[in-house]
């Protein structure tokens, strides 16, 4: 297949505004691909290269070759390029990486380079995958898209089940099933405002806290132990605390669900941050494993001695969970069978407000009746954080991609400074409607100082109500702090920048 034919439909997918088009242009070009090139095809449509990291930044991509004349350049051929250039180390790096993605480009044509270069810089941003690609895929090959979905999600790779379906047809998703030492993609939870409307959603539930740390899924079959992160990405050996917790475990084979968080010496847990440093690091690294402890809790067992668990309801793999697991090594809960008694709704607010005391993130309310959708955003678990929000100034902003090109999208945001300046705390393009992109458009075009390439800068003027998860330091940005999952709530007009939130509100909430 053509690198050509991708480019085309993923112009199409980004100005498709329904779903039966989006899910009809990927059943289109699935149904022309061969199945060995379909995980590439996959991957490019995510915006994501399958080789992760190629060494390969925005200046390499400033001044690109004159283009091919008429697409030749095959998705194989392209593929193999960037294995190439993601193998090159050394001295020279740069320019041998340069010289060979010169290659690459000079073979593509105007559409297929633009393509390129937004897949390398990361702005290729469409939303191709997920339910779209899933469908787009079971009307290619004929086969059932709930079938198609239980695959991937037990299979880990959308790649590897387009293979096997292509090339073997709808009888292929029976040979992917839950098995040690394969991981799944994690199942997620909506959010809910308040503990009460979580009850109220949900019946019948349990409430469990809700930790900050690094999600990991733990596999032992005898005294084998792999350890994966949410993406599937195996690092046992810098775990090996989550890997001698599920030693402890009464089971020969067992696939647990959990985190580890890091905890002072009072309990209180350490930020996500140090955690993330923690598990960043290598055990061959010096002090590695010593210098930050970690504390695996797990909330939820998957498979229990060759049995697969995931269709069991919530409460009874609860319970096989505690039959084999230490109560340390697992999350504190608060059943709540009967959520209409006033008494125990009382119960679960304190039982949250008890875990948002102890320094945690805050708690996740689940159905009792509830299976495990691995890979999905379960509407029968539901989390609930308390909200954190900022008014801050709006300093500059980058065009955007995709739907959103030729519109001032991702925003820099700033606090006030002691001295009546502004410190820039970060960035973001979350929260954001159509029409909040247009107006936000105009009115920055209008305050503009200087326009580049990238974007503009603006003078200090609008102010922005920002919602954000938490605080966590960065070397990035002047004061040494950042904001977490920020987003846009509102503009506020009515509030001038000498009213927006100052850089020591920011910090007093890292402390």
């Amino acid at each position: 297949m053509l690198l050509a034919d991708i480019a085309r439909t993923s112009a199409r997918i980004a100005r498709a505004a329904g779903r039966n088009e989006k899910v009809a242009l990927l059943a289109e070009l699935f149904g022309r691909a061969e199945p060995s090139e379909v995980p590439v095809v996959v991957t490019y449509l995510a915006g994501r290269l399958p080789q992760r990291r190629t060494g390969v930044g925005w200046r390499t991509l400033r001044e690109l070759p004159p283009p091919a004349a008429e697409p030749s350049l095959t998705i194989t051929a392209a593929d193999a390029a960037f294995d190439r250039i993601a193998r090159v180390s050394g001295k020279g790096a740069q320019a041998e990486r340069k010289r060979l993605l010169d290659g690459l480009l000079a073979a593509a044509t105007e559409e297929e380079q633009q393509f390129l270069v937004r897949l390398v810089g990361g702005g290729l941003r469409q939303g191709a995958l997920d339910a779209f690609a899933v469908e787009g895929l079971a009307a290619a090959a004929g086969a059932d898209p709930g079938a198609v979905r239980r695959a991937v999600m037990l299979g880990g790779s959308l790649g590897a089940v387009a293979r096997a379906l292509l090339a073997e047809g709808p009888e292929a998703l029976a040979g992917f099933t839950l098995e040690v030492g394969r991981p799944v993609l994690p199942m997620l939870a909506q959010s809910a405002r308040d503990v009460e409307e979580a009850l109220g959603r949900l019946g019948p539930c349990v409430v469990e806290e809700k930790l900050d740390g690094i999600r990991v899924q733990v596999h032992k079959d005898g005294s084998d132990v792999r350890v994966y992160t949410r993406t599937l990405e195996e690092i046992t050996d810098r775990l090996p605390e989550a890997a001698e917790a599920a030693r402890r475990i009464d089971a020969a084979q067992a696939v647990l669900d959990g985190e580890v968080i890091a905890l002072r010496p009072g309990g209180r847990p350490h930020p996500f941050q140090d955690v993330s440093g923690r598990v960043a690091s290598r055990l061959d690294v010096p002090g590695a494993s010593s210098e930050l402890p970690l504390h695996p809790v797990f909330f939820d067992v998957l498979l229990l001695d060759g049995r697969d668990l995931l269709d069991q309801p919530a409460v009874r793999r609860h319970a096989a969970l505690a039959r084999v697991l230490p109560e340390e090594l697992r999350v504190r809960r608060l059943p709540v069978p009967d959520p209409a008694s006033a008494q125990a709704r009382a119960a679960a607010r304190g039982f949250a407000a008890e875990v948002l005391a102890r320094g945690h993130e805050g708690v996740v309310v689940k159905a009792l009746d509830s299976g495990y959708s691995a890979g999905r955003r379960g509407a029968s678990w539901l989390k609930v954080k308390p909200v954190h929000t900022l008014d801050l100034v709006v300093l500059g902003a980058e065009w955007g991609h995709g739907r959103r090109t030729g519109r001032l999208s991702n925003l820099h945001l700033g606090a006030r400074r002691p001295d009546g300046g502004f410190a820039m705390l970060g960035k973001t393009f979350k929260g954001l409607t159509d029409a909040l992109l247009a107006w936000q458009t105009g009115r920055l075009r209008e305050l503009a100082v200087r326009e580049e390439s990238w974007g503009v800068l603006v003078a200090p003027e609008l102010v922005v109500e920002i919602a954000f998860d938490g605080v966590q330091r960065s070397t990035r940005y002047p004061e040494g702090v950042t904001l977490r999952f920020a987003r846009v709530v509102r503009y506020r007009e009515d509030k001038s920048p000498q009213e927006a939130d100052t850089v020591e509100a920011v910090t007093a909430l890292l402390r």
